[in-house]
């Protein structure tokens, strides 16, 4: 039987050998050569003024509250329809997740229901691309700025994504992105810390140093260093980096066979679309997405959950997302909601996701989009 799964992490050919220089630099812990360059790419890419790497997406988001000096029972307005690390950041410092419905379209934050949940005590929006299409930023940055709020970016899904013109992960003053082996562009495990704003740059470094002042060090500004503040070790091994920058040299190309595979699922189920029989993506305008994923919206969750039993019936692993934190015991325990989520709901139980990845076929991408026809006609 054919099997076809839901991912499968891509390499370049060119990993080992970067590995293998890293090893041969002497230098595999943080911020070596390989990080540099990196760090430098992004940076360029996404017109931000600093980027350091981290082990992980969630590192990076963790790093949020501690750089901004939020407290316990500061609020941080949310989706609930995002991964676990998003709310963990922020409760591990003791604050609230306000969790707000999404938008019936892009599955994003709900911009238009911030305003009720704001309170005396929100010191933050925290916004979360899904699948790397765009939140409304003009309004959400317009509420911030009216209330005096931060706003930071969840953008795992986004690299190659922007929002009229603008790369996703630059409108916060601090946004995360990932490198997680699902992710478009990979190494194993690993993120990114995107800083927007100055006033963050020192600070930034020394959170990531364990909290203390290294970087003054090797930069000759102290003759040792110490602990100066909070901070935990949130840098990635420079074999992490290598087997990144083996992935960014060959970004264009992952992009463009990400977004080739994308529009011809988008094309080619759009008649089943337009017969009522599911919903696909919609990207509003202004809006250029990073290809990450492709889902369906079906009726409700029973005819989601019959689709995917049958495709694994024929040997494809599409899945469903998240399970709604507000939903969820720790999100109970930790969170709060805002009005009601009845978008967030639905999606979780409808929504299904298709396989995708660099290296699909279009033998495999055709067989898994008849696969589709003959469970919707039978």
């Amino acid at each position: 039987m054919t099997t076809i799964t839901f991912n499968r992490p891509y390499a370049t050919g060119k990993e080992f050998d970067y590995i293998s220089h890293a090893i041969q630099n002497m230098h595999i812990s943080g911020d070596g050569s390989f990080t540099k360059k990196c760090q430098n790419w992004l940076s360029e890419h996404l017109s931000a003024p600093q980027v350091l790497l981290t082990h992980s997406c969630t590192a990076a988001l963790e790093m949020f509250p501690i750089l901004t000096n939020l407290k316990a029972g500061d609020e941080v307005i949310m989706p609930s329809y995002t991964f676990v690390s998003t709310a963990n950041a922020f409760v591990l410092r003791g604050c609230v997740p306000v969790f707000v419905d999404i938008r019936e379209d892009t599955l994003n934050l709900d911009e238009n229901l911030i305003e009720e949940a704001i309170t005396e005590k929100t010191k933050a929006i925290c916004v979360m691309h899904y699948g790397g299409i765009s939140c409304e930023m003009d309004k959400i940055m317009q509420l911030a700025k009216k209330y005096d709020l931060h706003v930071f970016e969840d953008a795992a899904h986004c690299l190659f994504s922007s929002y009229k013109g603008k790369q996703l992960g630059s409108f916060g003053s601090l946004s995360a992105v990932s490198f997680h082996e699902t992710k478009n562009i990979i190494s194993g495990e690993g993120g990114a810390l995107i800083v927007n704003d100055e006033n963050y740059f020192d600070k930034a470094q020394i959170v990531r140093q364990k909290g203390t002042n290294r970087e003054a060090f090797l930069r000759g500004e102290v003759d040792k260093y110490t602990w100066v503040d909070v901070g935990s070790s949130y840098l990635p091994s420079d074999i992490i980096a290598a087997f990144l920058w083996a992935q960014i040299e060959h970004a264009e190309q992952i992009n463009a066979k990400r977004h080739k595979i994308w529009e011809t699922y988008f094309h080619a189920l759009k008649p089943f679309e337009d017969q009522g029989f599911l919903r696909l993506p919609v990207v509003p305008e202004g809006c250029q997405h990073s290809a990450h994923l492709f889902y369906l919206l079906m009726k409700d969750e029973a005819q989601r959950d019959h689709m995917i039993e049958k495709f694994r019936e024929k040997g494809i692993q599409p899945v469903f997302h998240y399970i709604p934190l507000h939903s969820a015991p720790a999100g109970q325990k930790y969170g709060k909601v805002a009005g009601e989520l009845e978008v967030t709901e639905k999606a979780s139980k409808c929504l299904l996701r298709l396989p995708m990845f660099v290296e699909m076929t279009e033998e495999q991408q055709d067989y898994v989009i008849k696969t589709l026809q003959e469970i919707i006609e039978s």
